[in-house]
Order: structure tokens, then C-alpha cells, then sequence
């Protein structure tokens, strides 16, 4: 999918408006037709049928009125209800999290549903006529209008319940990673080994020795957040102008404005279209989006575990599962074949050159700040520990066993400040063990 078109739906789907704009929109064409079928003259039709509405205009109006004043005010109410989640999430988990909670479809469907009944009453009850004008009573129209009703007290009950498991730990631990483990295998869907085997690998050596004197810059017009890059538009571009380019940066880093995005070889062929086609191919946003930047919802998970540990909140349970939640999408992305930053076309010459993200790397977004704010609990040190032994069988060369042993030695030595004899022989004991099972794994 184009990236503008995947960045325009990101931006819909995190919106509280869209779906009830639908569900509006569906629900005034709903009324139409449903009148325009009670006008068709099929009373003979309608009237056989058992649950159909047989009352006069009175009734009908009482019905519809109390129906739409009451989908009304629990809209109202359930927008509230929203809001106060929203609240009670940025203060526990983090103002990031806003967006998982923005992004919730069920909210998302129950507000259309209370709106689009509403809307829906409205149009139905402005057709009823009495005995002063001509006599008209959309029997159909407002036997739907009824079961429209009766499902939305099905909705709110369900809306009671989602609003209050939406807000527990768990549940938010969950559904993030449920996106970290859909981006790993969007961003990095190629296991090790699947690939071609006798695929040529060629490095630095093809760079040419002039590149940084002669290669254009393309610079950033606006500070922001690089939120996605269209690297097959990239590849096109290289390829039909026979360029060679240089990214200099990866979703997910903040961009200065007047910075360099990218750097184009030769410079000499550099003109104002081309220079727009490329600038066109990076998407610059105010916030960092999970679309190509798995660091985001490792980010996500640390923050939550940031603030369990913290002094304020004091929970190390909710650290201890964002801590099981890194493990397990770190065992998976140990597992893929991360792209290499040298990037060739179909006739397998160099044309980029991407920043590219490394397993080492990663694992720093996710252990680091646990380890520095979390060293003086030792379940979430011991937790740590056992994560790690838990990756190590998973890990498939060296250098990501080397980043793993790392971070092992890192929060073995920060456990010397442990005051109990006891806890820092708990730790010793984790320790020595991950560093047993990196030890063992083949190289």
C-alpha cells in the first residue's frame, strides 16, 4: 500500500470520529429506504408479519421520541465514560498510549451505534403524520427504529464491560504487544534461512570513494517525526536516474528542519522535479506511529514498565509482564532476517544505502532504561536475567548473543548494589545461567 494512503488510514482508524461518521451516514440511508418501503404501498405485506409496529402516530412519535432522547444522553454518556479512560490511561501508562486507546474500534463502533440510532429516530419521526394531514405511520420504519433500540442496550452492556477491562494492565500489556508482534512480522517477515542462499553479498567496497564530495543533499522542510519511507519509490527513482542513495535516518528518529534526509550520487543530476520525487518519498509527522518503526511499540511496553517501577506507583508485577511481553517478541525477532542497509535492484546493483535497524540496537530499547530505573527491585532484575536466558536458544549468530551477554554482565553489576546477601546470590544465579545457555548456542 502507498504510504500517503497507509499514513491517511493510520490517521482515520486512530480517530473518534470516522466510524461514527459512517455509522451516521449508514444510518440516514437505512431510514430512507426504510421509509421508501413503507411508502412502496406493501401494507398488505407488512402488516402479515408478526413483530411489525401496528399502533397509530401517537404511539409512534411517544416511541420514537423516548428512543432518540435516550440514545442521546447515553452517547453523552459514553463519550464521557471515553474520556475518563483516556484520562486514567495517560496518567498510568503514559501519554503514548493515548493512541492504542484512540485506536479501539469497539469504542469506536458503540458510539456510531448510539449516534446512527439517534439520527435515525429523527428522520423516521419527522415523516408520521396524524388524522389532520394525510395519515401515514412508516410501520416498518419504526419497528426497525425498535430493534435498533434494543441492540444498542445490547452495545452499552458490552461498552460497560470493554470500558472497564479496556483500563487494566493486562489488557493494555496485550494489545500493545499484539502490535509489536504484527510489526516484527510486517517489517521483518523473512526467517532465517529462507532466503536465497547463493544471493552475492557485496559491502562497502562498491560505495564510491568520492561519494561525500560529490553527493546532493535532500533536506527536510519541517521538524518532525519520520514516521515512514517509500522504499520501493526510492528503488524506482534510483534505478530509472541511475543514482546512488544514502538515507540518513530511519522511521521513528526526529528530524530538525534544514537537516539531511538523504544524500543523492551523483549530485550533477539532481534538478528541482527530482529532487521533489525523493523528498516525496518520506513522511515527516508530529508523532512516531508503529507503520515502520518497531522501536515504537517497544517503547510503548518499556515506558509502561518505567512507570510500574517507579516510586509513585511501586508495581513490579506490571513491569515483570511488560518484561515477559519484550522477551517474547525478542525471541521472535531473533528468529527473522533483518534487512542488511544495502539495499540492490532487480539487476543487483547498489542503490541505497538505508540506516537500518540491528538486533543489538533493539534489545538497548528494551532493556536499557528497565535496568537503570528497576536496579534496586530484584524481581525485576531477576526477571531481566531470565528473559535474556529465555532469548539466548532463540538467537541464531553471535553478534546477537554478544549484544544479549552484554546486557546480562550490565544488570549483574548493577545488582552489586543490593543490599541483601541473598538477593545478590539470586541474581548471580540468573546470571551465570544466561550466560551457560549464550555459551552453548552454536555459532
Amino acid at each position: 500500500m502507498n504510504i500517503k494512503l497507509s499514513k491517511l488510514w493510520d490517521s482515520l482508524h486512530s480517530s473518534y470520529w470516522f466510524v461514527p461518521a459512517l455509522m451516521s451516514g449508514s444510518a440516514m440511508v437505512l431510514a430512507f429506504a426504510m421509509l421508501a418501503l413503507d411508502r412502496a404501498g406493501k401494507s398488505g405485506f407488512i402488516e402479515k408479519l408478526a413483530l411489525i409496529y401496528t399502533g397509530g402516530p401517537d404511539g409512534a412519535r411517544t416511541m420514537l421520541s423516548t428512543v432518540a432522547g435516550s440514545m442521546i444522553t447515553v452517547a453523552g454518556t459514553a463519550f464521557s465514560i471515553v474520556i475518563v479512560a483516556l484520562t486514567l490511561a495517560s496518567s498510568q501508562f503514559g501519554p503514548r498510549l493515548l493512541r492504542n486507546f484512540m485506536q479501539d474500534t469497539g469504542n469506536q463502533i458503540v458510539l456510531g451505534t448510539f449516534i446512527g440510532t439517534f439520527i435515525y429516530c429523527l428522520l423516521v419521526l419527522r415523516t408520521i403524520r396524524g388524522d389532520d394531514y394525510n395519515l401515514f405511520v412508516p410501520q416498518l420504519a419504526v419497528t426497525f427504529g425498535i430493534v435498533l433500540a434494543i441492540t444498542s442496550i445490547g452495545v452499552l452492556i458490552y461498552f460497560i464491560h470493554h470500558a472497564s477491562t479496556s483500563i487494566q494492565s493486562w489488557h493494555v500489556i496485550g494489545e500493545v504487544s499484539k502490535d509489536l508482534n504484527h510489526a516484527i512480522d510486517h517489517l521483518f517477515p523473512q526467517k532465517i534461512g529462507q532466503g536465497n542462499p547463493g544471493q552475492k553479498q557485496r559491502w562497502v567496497d562498491e560505495i564510491p570513494v568520492n561519494f561525500d564530495k560529490e553527493a546532493s543533499p535532500v533536506l527536510a522542510t519541517k521538524s518532525g517525526y519520520l514516521q515512514a519511507v517509500d522504499d520501493k519509490r526510492l528503488m524506482k527513482i534510483a534505478k530509472s536516474n541511475n543514482l546512488l542513495l544514502r538515507l540518513k535516518y530511519r522511521p521513528g528518529k526526529f528530524i530538525v528542519q534544514d537537516s539531511e534526509l538523504v544524500m543523492v550520487w551523483p549530485g550533477e543530476r539532481m534538478n528541482e522535479k527530482l529532487y521533489g520525487q525523493i523528498y516525496g518519498a518520506f513522511m515527516l509527522g508530529l508523532q512516531r506511529t508503529e507503520q515502520q518503526d518497531v522501536e515504537f511499540c517497544i517503547n510503548q511496553l518499556v515506558e509502561i514498565a518505567l512507570r510500574a517501577v517507579s516510586p509513585g506507583i511501586n508495581d513490579p508485577f506490571t513491569a515483570i509482564q511488560c518484561i515477559d511481553q519484550l522477551s517474547a517478541a525478542l525471541c521472535r525477532l531473533a528468529q527473522r532476517d533483518l534487512p542488511s542497509p544495502y539495499r540492490y535492484d532487480d539487476e543487483n546493483n547498489l542503490r541505497a544505502i538505508a540506516n537500518s535497524v540491528t538486533f543489538a540496537g533493539i534489545t538497548d530499547d528494551a532493556f536499557n532504561q528497565i535496568r537503570q530505573y528497576g536496579g534496586s527491585d530484584v524481581a525485576v532484575t531477576i526477571r531481566l536475567l531470565e528473559a535474556i536466558a529465555a532469548i539466548a536458544p532463540h538467537t541464531r549468530n553471535r553478534k546477537d548473543r554478544e549484544a544479549l551477554l552484554h546486557h546480562a554482565t550490565m544488570i549483574e553489576r548493577g545488582s552489586q548494589q543490593l543490599s541483601e546477601e541473598h538477593d545478590r546470590k539470586d541474581v548471580e544465579e540468573r546470571y551465570l545461567a544466561a550466560v551457560k545457555l549464550l555459551s552453548n548456542q552454536s555459532n
